[in-house]
């Protein structure tokens, strides 16, 4: 570019060209940067940011009933029976103040102290947000004896704020619908919504709420619907999360406590599983990254807990040290507390970085832990004993462990024999698939793109990591294997389980497993596996799961995949419907394994980055899907089969 262009370019190029986006537009341009993404998840986003608002009344005291309906259009319907969003003018924006509420960003009560002491809400920007990405809301307002209300399209109001009846009640109700130009998907999935309702119920005692799906079930059973309500609260909450759990002491611990205006509260456990399941909360969100609040637990439960052992001489025989990590194995815990100005980092923005936390929670939690190992000998000695157990298989484990970090038991490349590696070596272009059998792995292995597709074929069923020791886990040649080829290393003298990522070979892990019912459950065991032990690469969405097809159907020289047995059906009914195709002469082949496919089929079906599906994995609901896990992989049958019937919308049986 010459010298003149550049200078008239530069003259172009003024105050004109700089786009501001002002107020909810600018919502609706990057919705992912409000809401996280414009998928399921953000979806559901928009229900927990206007319940949220209710939930913040409940907690002021203002509010015990909250009700959530799905409604036949998939719109949500959220009803309080709070004080009723103020409605007045608003001095400053010369308006109503539920406008300003619902129309401008870091507007709201959160700001002003005198009106909310703690909430969850923390930006401002929740309802006015949801306002923004829906096609249609409509706000009802509750109070003064009369009924206030004002609708929105896509954010910006139709009318000013106006009385439309009388009423004796107070409150607020929201009606919105999401846009279904922003969302990928706009339908609701009941069993996110109502897992979400239940754990706030735990969190705010006292509080009921209510979830209703108005939408017509396919099978014609009844509407789903839900009443949570919880009078002892974060009690509860333990005894629903190890519901599949073997207890080994009778009486959950409750802590209560406040200090420096900050109240702190923790239940817990223990229990005769191998796995660590700490859930910590702060202003009701999820922390599942931690931070301080979840370190001053861990130090005082370590510190309280060693002292007593060591005071009793429960330790005189142990020939090794123990660590932080050995007295929370098999322990279940909840701990929520309440901030006025959270400050929140991390990778998701979910850890808690408040320092002065530590120090509260630490004290609160030594004091009352310390009490009740005195008034409690029996169950006192049998956590300890607990704990001992698991010093001694961590001392194992150990070594286990630096037997998969040592590279004289590997080929001489450093990684497992089995792997078949790709050439590229940029981690964010690269992707392994854990194959299950050596058959499929074979073929996967001709079928696929060498430049960017990795196979590891795993053998069988890989261990139950629910039901096993730690020192068990590393030991297992599969397992070794997996952390092997993806280049991770797991443990540190402080966590046994601390996954150092800086060497992560591959930015996508996906599992292939056949589509039966054994597939399902290799694909169950391998999930546990990366859920317990390398949680990080699910939060950082590095996970999923392939689609291979269940069937080939063929009509003349006209053939077709198809993944679901509602695929099956259609296709088939279009043949015979359209194309005049007489049944018998349709050639239906089930697909009972990968390796009845052959290279070309699973590439073009499972492995080609154009044409496959991936289902990526969540969790966005740790809380749940550590209670899924235990009780998928626990030894409790009946709440399995159960949860099985209930969620298996079709079975195939092969005999």
């Amino acid at each position: 570019m010459s010298d003149l262009e550049k200078a008239e370019n530069a003259q172009s190029y003024s105050a004109d060209n700089i786009q501001v986006l002002e107020g909810l537009e600018a919502v609706r341009k990057r919705p992912a940067m409000y809401i996280g993404d414009i998928g399921q998840r953000g979806l559901h986003h928009l229900v927990y940011e206007v319940v949220d608002n209710s939930i913040d009344e409940a907690m002021g005291g203002y509010c015990d009933r909250i009700d959530v309906i799905i409604n036949e259009d998939n719109s949500i319907s959220v009803t309080d029976n709070g004080r009723g969003i103020p409605v007045d003018m608003h001095e400053k924006e010369h308006k109503s103040a539920l406008e300003v509420v619902m129309t401008v960003l870091h507007a709201g009560g959160k700001f002003d102290k005198g009106s909310y002491k703690v909430s969850g809400g923390l930006h401002g920007v929740g309802v006015s947000c949801v306002n923004a990405l829906s096609e249609h809301l409509t706000a009802k307002v509750f109070r003064d004896g009369k009924v206030y209300q004002q609708e929105y399209e896509k954010g910006i109001p139709l009318y000013d704020v106006k009385v439309v009846g009388e009423s004796d009640r107070t409150g607020t109700q929201i009606i919105f619908k999401p846009d279904s130009s922003i969302f990928i998907t706009t339908s609701y999935i009941y069993e996110i919504l109502a897992s979400r309702m239940r754990e706030l119920s735990f969190l705010n005692r006292g509080v009921t709420i209510s979830i209703i799906d108005e939408r017509p079930t396919e099978n014609g059973n009844g509407k789903n619907e839900d009443v949570f309500h919880s009078k002892e609260g974060l009690k509860e909450f333990v005894r629903y999360l190890d519901a599949t759990r073997e207890k080994i002491i009778d009486e959950i611990i409750y802590i209560e406590g406040e200090k420096n205006s900050v109240p702190v509260e923790l239940s817990m456990q223990y229990n005769s599983s191998f796995s660590e399941n700490l859930h910590s909360f702060v202003n009701n969100i999820n922390t599942h990254e931690g931070g301080t609040h979840l370190s001053g637990f861990r130090r005082a439960l370590t510190r309280t807990l060693k002292s007593y052992a060591e005071k009793t001489g429960m330790l005189s025989k142990l020939k090794f040290d123990i660590n932080g990590d050995d007295f929370r194995e098999g322990l279940t815990a909840v701990i929520s507390i309440k901030v006025q100005e959270p400050q929140f980092e991390g990778q998701t923005k979910t850890k808690l970085g408040n320092s002065e936390v530590m120090g509260i929670v630490e004290q609160i939690v030594s004091e009352s832990l310390a009490y009740y190992l005195e008034e409690h000998p029996k169950d006192a000695r049998t956590i300890v004993n607990k704990v001992i157990l698991a010093a001694t298989a961590r001392h194992a484990a150990r070594k286990a462990r630096e037997l998969v970090q040592r590279k004289n038991i590997l080929t001489g490349s450093g990684l497992p024999g089995k792997l078949s590696d790709c050439s590229d070596n940029d981690p964010e272009k690269c992707e392994i698939y854990l194959v299950e059998g050596d058959s499929a792995g074979g073929t996967a292995k001709q079928g696929r793109d060498r430049k960017f597709q990795a196979i590891l074929p795993l053998r069988g069923k890989i261990l139950n990591v629910e039901k096993a020791m730690q020192h068990k886990i590393f030991d297992n040649e599969e397992i070794k294997n997996i952390f092997t080829a993806l280049g991770v290393s797991i443990g540190t003298e402080e966590d046994s389980k601390a996954l150092n990522l800086t060497k992560l070979r591959y930015h996508k892990v996906i599992i292939m497993t056949d589509a039966d019912v054994d597939g399902s459950h290799i694909a169950t065991l391998i999930l546990t596996f990366f859920f317990r032990y390398m949680r990080e690469l699910i939060d950082m969405g590095y996970v999923y799961i392939a689609t291979p097809p269940l069937y080939l159907i063929k009509s003349g020289k006209k053939e077709s995949y198809c993944w679901t047995e509602e695929d099956r059906q259609t296709y088939i009914k279009t043949l015979v419907d359209e194309d005049g195709v007489k049944e018998a002469n349709i050639h239906i082949q089930r697909y009972k394994g990968l390796g009845e496919m052959n290279a070309e089929q699973l590439w073009s079906t499972t492995m080609n980055p154009e044409f496959r599906t991936l289902r990526q994995v969540t969790a966005e609901n740790a809380v749940e899907a550590d209670r899924i896990f235990s009780m998928l992989m626990g030894d409790d049958v009946p709440p399995r089969r159960e949860f099985i019937e209930k969620n298996a919308k079709y079975a195939n049986i092969d005999v």
